[in-house]
């Protein structure tokens, strides 16, 4: 599921059936099942891909980009299956810019499809000053986003001119918004999350209201991050996930939960869960899980949790300039009070 429309299950699924997805599944795998999760998903799903997005869309594909090792391109995978995303061919569908704005640090795009048009959602510096990273926008009106012309927008303009990154956009009742990580002047922290309105897809309406900012001691580690929101609405309730710390094996996702009758622009109407919800597992050899976002399986029921994480816990050199965050799925279950159980990050596929 794709946090843009926030389809039901029930169109997905009949989504999933026309396209014959169902049959993909083994025999023995029941949809819904912990057993049908374990069979369906290989791990690593797509390795060397960090910041992982997987929109589904109605004409029943999964549509796949995340953040490149060499920080310089956005692509995009598509395919019928989440599985079927690891052999799926890539296509660079923009690369940076050789001077000037978009020029360095291409980072975690997101694709969406709102009104008719596909839109990519991403962070980037200029390439003479490579940390000064904004959100910018692309737009398709394509039909199919392999096609057509990514046209450049610009950048989303916010409050302030400060650092800014991992913008994702949802629609809960009849209203769009934004949600984005950015640092607030003067203000002791690397960067907290925002949220705002939308007038259009690529210009807020305004005000941006602060929803969380590092405070727990797991939020802080190495550095005092918040980031990476992504949004899923079940059980009478909107969920925003976010990702804390350095981005070594102490990132983990938090989670924020709003009831969906309240103003999701007052800040008072987010709890903020006070110990993290997906941490790095020994056990399982998976470190550093986050920067998550949400999609459903095929059986158009299933909440699947979208994430990268390395296999391994130390890291030489600066954990930016480590291209082993992979993209992994895995099933998301739900606890009996309505709040999602992330569970851990699951080991390794044989």
């Amino acid at each position: 599921m794709s946090a843009d429309e926030l389809p039901s299950r029930r169109g997905v699924l009949k989504t999933a059936a026309a396209a014959g997805a169902l049959a993909a599944l083994p025999a023995a795998a029941l949809p819904g099942t912990a057993e049908a999760a374990a069979a369906r998903y290989r791990n690593p799903l797509v390795e060397q891909r960090a910041d992982p997005h997987i929109h589904r869309h109605t004409d029943g594909h999964y549509y796949f980009t995340a953040t490149a090792p060499e920080y310089d391109r956005i692509i995009l995978r598509r395919s019928r299956t989440l599985h079927g995303l690891t052999g799926a061919a890539e296509s660079v569908i923009w690369t940076k810019h050789a001077t000037g704005p978009m020029g360095a640090h291409i980072w975690a795009p997101e694709i969406h499809h709102i009104d008719g048009a596909w839109y990519i959602y991403f962070a980037s510096a200029p390439a003479e000053s490579v940390w000064d990273i904004r959100i910018w926008v692309l737009e398709n009106t394509d039909p199919d986003p392999f096609r057509g012309t990514w046209t450049e927008k610009g950048q989303i303009k916010t409050a302030w001119e400060t650092f800014s990154l991992d913008a994702t956009t949802f629609s809960h009742r009849g209203e769009r918004y934004l949600a984005w990580a950015q640092h607030e002047p003067d203000v002791d922290n690397n960067t907290a999350l925002w949220l705002s309105t939308m007038a259009n897809p690529w210009t807020l309406k305004g005000p941006q209201v602060r929803l969380s900012t590092p405070e727990f001691d797991w939020e802080c580690i190495g550095y005092k991050v918040n980031e990476g929101p992504s949004v899923i609405a079940r059980n009478g309730r909107v969920f925003m996930s976010y990702s804390a710390s350095a981005t070594d094996h102490h990132y983990c996702l938090g989670l924020l939960t709003a009831d969906a009758d309240s103003d999701l622009m007052d800040p008072a109407s987010w709890a903020k869960s006070p110990a993290p919800v997906f941490t790095s597992n020994d056990t399982t050899k998976q470190y550093g899980p986050g920067h998550n976002c949400f999609t459903v399986a095929e059986d158009g029921r299933t909440d699947v949790l979208v994430y990268h994480a390395r296999q391994y816990k130390e890291i030489v050199g600066d954990p930016l300039n480590d291209p082993n965050r992979h993209t992994r799925v895995q099933k998301l279950g739900w606890h009996k009070n309505g709040a999602p159980d992330f569970g851990i990050p699951v080991a390794d596929s044989v």
